[in-house]
Formats: structure tokens, C-alpha cells, sequence
């Protein structure tokens, strides 16, 4: 697993720290995208992750003000510091989930999600730095589909990851 180096005792303690910072940085990120949610972007950032199209990115650009577009750029940029935190604090509660497994399949399952996590900040990345050259050069073809396919690659190792450590902390076999 990614984090085999902390020793299991202070895996949880880790968690709990990056849960919160995970947490409050989610806090921030709501409040930043409120100037970016309109109705050309419903789900502010979301939308424009998943935008696919150069049509429907552009007119979520159109939306959005000088504000907007700020927020969404400072969002973009705070977003690389915060991939580090929640892929750390997924990948630690996987890797908790997966140690109270005891071995076999869903145990090892676990593991290769762990690393999913922060395989999703290489995704993460990639759409990032999309996004921002739509947001600074227009939207054209391929910085839409290349941003909706990294998202939807991001968001299903990301959920596949809190799934997994939800089951696993719910049906615990130690």
C-alpha cells in the first residue's frame, strides 16, 4: 500500500488529521464556488469538469463574471494543494478499511484502491491544467474531453475509495 511506511497505530490518528483538513479545505472550495454556479453551471466547478463539450464549456464561460472567473481560478490553484490532503486521507482510510479485511481478496482489492487515490491527483492534475487553459485561451477541442475524461476517471477512484472504506469501517472483521 502507498502508506505501508506509518505504522498502523498512528494510521488512524493521521486520518483523522487529513479528514479535517480535507473537510475544511471542502469548506473553502464551497464558498469559492458560489460565484461559478449559474445556471449555464449549475454545479459550479462540477459542471465545468464535466463539461465534455467545447459548446457547453463556452457557455459556462459566457456565464460567469470577472469574479467568477477569479474564484474559479484561485479554486483551480488552491485544488493542487489540496490533492495531496485527500488522497491522503482516502488512502488512509482504505488502507485501515483493508487491514481490518485479514488478507484475501477484498483485502488486497483495498490495497490497489489505496493507491487509486492518489492515482485520481494524477487525473486531477491533468484536468486542472485543462481547465485553466480553457479558462485563459477559450474552449476548444481537446480541453473539454481531455477535463471530463480525467474528472470521471478522478471521481470514480475517488468514490470507488469511500465506498470501499465506508463498507469496510461499517462491516469490520476485527
Amino acid at each position: 500500500m502507498p502508506l505501508d511506511f506509518i505504522p498502523a497505530p498512528r494510521r488512524i490518528a493521521l486520518f483523522r488529521l487529513f479528514l479535517v483538513l480535507t473537510l475544511g479545505l471542502f469548506a473553502v472550495f464551497n464558498f469559492l464556488d458560489q460565484p461559478v454556479r449559474t445556471p449555464a453551471a449549475p454545479g459550479g466547478i462540477v459542471s465545468f469538469e464535466l463539461a465534455q463539450t467545447p459548446a457547453a464549456a463556452s457557455a459556462m464561460l459566457a456565464s460567469w463574471g470577472e469574479a467568477a472567473r477569479l474564484s474559479l481560478a484561485f479554486g483551480l490553484g488552491l485544488d493542487f494543494l489540496f490533492m495531496p490532503v485527500y488522497a491522503t486521507a482516502l488512502g488512509l482510510a482504505v488502507s485501515i478499511a483493508a487491514d481490518r479485511r485479514r488478507g484475501g481478496f477484498w483485502s488486497a482489492f483495498g490495497k490497489a484502491l489505496a493507491w487509486g487515490a492518489f492515482l485520481a491527483v494524477g487525473f486531477d492534475t491533468v484536468e486542472n491544467i485543462s481547465l485553466f487553459y480553457i479558462l485563459q485561451n477559450g474552449a476548444f477541442s481537446p480541453m473539454p474531453q481531455i477535463a471530463f475524461w480525467c474528472a470521471t476517471i478522478k471521481f470514480v477512484l475517488l468514490f470507488s475509495g469511500v465506498f470501499y472504506a465506508l463498507t469496510g469501517w461499517l462491516f469490520r472483521q476485527n
